[in-house]
């Protein structure tokens, strides 16, 4: 994948609590993903969790679109592609 980014569609963000991950969409050359960034990758990156990880997760979505484009380039055949701790290396 060319792009360095992925552009999120904020209209899709789901706070999914029983799986503890925000889910959503984004757009990376002109394709279509489903992704999930674990609770754990906005803890880290906010420095703490609050009881709302939705505000956390737009506050840093310049990163969050960096991330997804990563694990979107790490494995692109995926149906869901999960943004995790590991991706923050």
């Amino acid at each position: 994948m060319a792009e360095d980014r992925v552009t999120i569609d904020t209209a899709t963000l789901f706070d999914n609590v029983d799986e503890r991950q925000i889910e959503f969409t984004g757009e990376a050359s002109g394709e279509r993903y489903a992704f999930a960034l674990r609770y754990d990758v906005l803890e880290a990156l906010a420095g703490s969790m609050s009881i709302d990880p939705l505000p956390l997760f737009r506050q840093h979505q310049a990163r969050v679109q960096t991330l997804a484009a990563d694990a979107l380039a790490r494995d692109p055949d995926q149906e869901l592609i999960v943004i995790s701790e590991n991706d923050l290396a």
